[in-house]
């Protein structure tokens, strides 16, 4: 009798088990009705950490970035953390050392680095990553406080600080002072970031600097408070020269109300980019474009860069191939992106 008690007793617990690992019983997804095409997907809830790096503290990037990273981190199961960096060329370095998983690029300079040229000639290139998501254009400003300098070819001789060097501000700064005939011999360089540019500025200590970010920019909007600041235009001959030769910037107009101006900047911009490492999970990345694109409301009533969140700019990207977790979220809205 102990004989077959013991051997029933084993037929249940083999039963539980199986049951507890689905055994014979559907897939919960079985038990659904297939999804509209275009439906998204609710994020799955992973568990993962991923860190994010931006820019400064002065910049947009992190600005912006705190918010989305928030976002995600409230509406998924992916939760991101967004650090300040060193802009473009050093979070897709700290990217290659394993240091980050997502981070914001300017597009030139992910071109560059996915290509192994200007920035990363001599390094060698990097391709270790892909596009999550174009965000919003960032708009070369070139900010005065000087009424006197009116257009580029004013600068010359004058201080100006154009970026920390080698970095992604100071190539859209020659290529600037450039289209106008003048190199960087042709004006007193300094090498700052946002910030110390903003305090030169206020200080007297430089006559106009180059700031690459999406505007409002905290350091320029800060400026703006404690005295007259000027943007300077760009006439649409150069532009058109600029554009012909360097074909990632496109024309753009910064409305006067945005920093208080008497009158709209006309300038030139490059697109604000997130990319992730390859390595990250497909559903990580998912979360992250999912996450920014479902709540765009929510975090626009945040920061006004969210007003400039669009799916078809998102997905516009085509020199650097997207996550396949950002090309699932993205064929789920009927847009196809190229992938690796």
């Amino acid at each position: 009798m102990k004989k077959y008690l013991s051997l029933f007793l084993a037929v249940l617990m083999m039963a539980s088990v199986l049951v507890g690992c689905g055994g014979d019983q559907p897939a919960a997804d079985d038990t659904k009705e297939p999804a509209e095409q275009g439906d998204t997907q609710v994020p799955a809830s992973t568990g993962s950490e991923l860190k994010f790096t931006t820019g400064g503290s002065s910049g947009t990037y992190f600005a912006f970035g705190t918010v989305l990273a928030g976002q995600v981190s409230s509406s998924t199961g992916t939760q991101v953390t967004a650090v300040e960096g060193k802009g473009s060329q050093g979070n897709i370095e700290l990217m290659d050392m394993e240091g980050a998983q997502l981070g914001f690029v300017q597009s030139d300079v992910m071109s560059y680095a996915y290509n192994g040229t200007n920035l990363f000639a001599e390094t060698g290139k990097v391709d270790c990553f892909s596009t999550v998501a174009a965000l919003y254009m960032e708009q070369v400003q070139i900010v005065t406080v000087d009424p006197s300098i009116k257009t580029v070819a004013d600068l010359k001789g004058k201080n100006v600080s154009i970026g920390d060097s080698g970095s992604g501000v100071w190539y859209n700064a020659i290529d600037v002072l450039g289209a106008y005939g003048l190199t960087e011999a042709d004006i007193n360089p300094t090498y700052q970031g946002f910030g110390d540019s903003a305090e030169s500025l206020k200080d007297g200590k430089i006559d106009a600097a180059f700031v690459v970010a999406g505007a409002p920019t905290t350091a320029i909007t800060e400026l703006a408070r404690s005295k007259p600041t000027y943007l300077v235009s760009l006439d649409k001959e150069h532009i058109d020269a600029l554009i012909a030769k360097s074909p990632y910037y496109s024309e753009y107009t910064i409305p006067a109300d945005v920093y208080g101006l008497e009158s709209d900047t006309t300038t030139v911009a490059v697109s604000a980019v997130v990319i992730a490492r390859d390595d990250v999970a497909d559903e990580d990345v998912y979360n992250f474009v999912s996450g920014v694109f479902e709540n765009v409301d929510a975090i626009t009533g945040v920061h006004a860069k969210g007003g400039e969140l669009n799916l078809e700019f998102a997905a516009g990207v085509t020199d650097v191939p997207y996550h396949p977790g950002a090309a699932k979220y993205f064929a789920e809205k009927g847009l196809e992106v190229p992938t690796k």
